[in-house]
């Protein structure tokens, strides 16, 4: 295979229906080179990446390796090429080991003892760009970061010249993406050329050499990364003048508002996913739980807002004992909840704006007396929301799956925290949300804290957590290793938390 001197995509476009996801892109990469591919979420970013490895076919355009057009109809031909991917969402069987997941696939092993021959290749590519892979290992045995490895000497050994990385540290700690970036200066040393996919400008800014900034389908800009600061990125990827700096007022703590008391709960497979968790809440506050996914967070939050029951323990809102009582009770006991995964359980995607501007409100009063809605005053409180909370929407009517993920979200958040309440648990608010929607969402955020208002808010997005929370919970396999003030605390020490070191009563993970 030969090596990949240079690669260029040259005017590509790819429609779905009426939706233009890519028109007349350019991007070029160099061996030896770290290419961030920029922007915000549904820019047209992960399908122009599809089309070069192969998933998608162009509308238009063409792919040239050194200096030479070629057509890449499948992942087979992309991989021939020397271009490999490891994907957001990892594409490994959970059953099987690390050695089994990297053979399928795989040509030119011996007939005798494959997987020996295999694990010797293994570890030969481990030891070179220091990837620190256990073939025996399963793969459900691995953390997020192990996983990702495996990706990466799988791609490897099947003689990847170009490897694309699709949101690489999403689901990683802080130490773990730091092992990640020092692998992938090792790999550009060995000549390798490499393009992170990311709407992260700190991670474009940490580990890039160059980027290219893609906007509504669009190539906005390319540049140096020692030539530019954040804001210019931010300003390409989103069109117009971004302030990063949230005005975080130190504020004094009030009355409790949440009290969770050693709460045990099991996950959807019978395992236990919340083991004896507890920590207090109060007014003029936001508590964070930080943790990599799948460590009992949503476990959590489902047992807080009625969607779980509890094995043991208990939940009082406002001294008032919400322990497994469901949904609607704990909402009008005054919680209310910004769901993890909007789409499925906080909006009604085929009804209008409107009628979901009032959902789990539709039942009392203004908006029915029990018989009847009262559909005015449901379009005006929906009208409030759409000026209130920057909607962009066409109208009142429009059917809620046609808004974008921030318009969305920004009704989901106006509904949820405007009228009557003690408490906001908020689930990953700003994820897959763009530069803009995240600023706003975070300012809304800090403001409900202003006015005395008591906010649980769990996320991935460990620079989230520290810039809005007054207090970090740090989550690992269902228990809580420490709380912390993040204005107190190391990053280190946290990723630590979060990789399962127990916070010591003397501060030190």
């Amino acid at each position: 295979m030969k090596a990949i001197n240079s690669l260029e995509m040259k005017n590509i476009c790819k429609s779905f229906g009426p939706v233009k996801a890519n028109q007349n892109i350019n991007l070029n990469v160099n061996s030896g080179e770290i290419l961030g591919l920029l922007g915000e979420n549904g820019a047209g970013k992960t399908t122009l990446m599809n089309i070069l490895f192969g998933l998608y076919q162009p509308d238009c355009g063409e792919i040239i390796i050194n200096g030479e057009v070629v057509p890449i109809h499948s992942p087979r031909d992309s991989m021939s090429k020397g271009i490999g991917m490891v994907h957001q969402h990892y594409m490994l069987i959970e059953n099987h080991s690390v050695v089994e997941n990297v053979a399928l696939g795989f040509d030119g092993l011996p007939f005798f003892y494959p997987l020996k021959a295999l694990t010797i290749k293994l570890l030969e590519f481990s030891d070179q760009f220091g990837l620190k892979v256990e073939p025996e290992k399963k793969v459900w045995q691995l953390s997020a970061g192990e996983q990702q490895r495996v990706e990466i000497v799988k791609n490897l050994l099947r003689g990847a010249e170009l490897l694309i990385l699709d949101e690489p540290t999403s689901v990683l700690t802080p130490q773990e993406a730091d092992d990640l970036f020092e692998i992938l200066r090792k790999m550009k040393a060995e000549g390798k050329s490499i393009i992170i996919i990311s709407h992260k400008l700190d991670e474009i800014m940490a580990i890039c050499d160059r980027v290219t900034v893609i906007r509504h389908g669009e190539t906005v800009g390319q540049a140096q990364v020692a030539d530019v600061e954040k804001k210019d990125l931010a300003n390409m990827m989103i069109g117009r003048e971004m302030i990063f700096d949230l005005d975080r007022k130190a504020m004094k703590q009030g009355k409790r508002v949440l009290k969770v008391d050693g709460i045990h709960a099991r996950g959807d497979h019978g395992e236990e996913a919340v083991k004896g968790i507890g920590f207090e809440i109060f007014e003029n506050e936001i508590f964070g739980i930080a943790g990599v996914s799948g460590n009992g967070q949503r476990e959590l939050v489902e047992v807080i807002t009625g969607l779980r029951r509890s094995e043991s323990g208990q939940v009082v809102v406002e001294d008032k004992d919400i322990t497994n009582r469901n949904a609607r009770y704990i909402s009008g006991s005054g919680v209310t909840h910004v769901p993890e995964e909007r789409h499925r359980f906080a909006i009604a995607p085929n009804l209008q704006l409107f009628d979901n501007s009032v959902l789990k409100k539709h039942h009392r009063s203004p908006f029915s007396n029990l018989l009847m809605m009262d559909y005015k005053k449901v379009k005006t409180h929906a009208k409030s929301l759409v000026v209130d909370f920057q909607v962009d929407t066409p109208s009142l009517k429009i059917p809620m799956k046609n808004l974008s993920g921030g318009n969305i979200q920004k009704l989901i958040l106006g509904r949820e925290i405007t009228g009557d309440h003690a408490l906001l648990v908020a689930s990953h608010p700003t994820y897959g949300l763009d530069v803009g929607a995240t600023n706003y969402i975070r300012e809304q955020l800090l403001s409900l804290r202003e006015q005395g208002g008591a906010v649980l808010l769990v996320s991935e997005d460990l620079e989230e957590i520290l810039t809005l929370c007054d207090r970090v919970a740090v989550i690992f396999s269902g228990e809580i290793m420490g709380i912390v003030n993040p204005r107190e605390t190391g990053i280190s020490e946290i990723g630590l938390m979060m990789a399962g070191s127990l916070r010591t009563e003397g501060g030190e993970a």
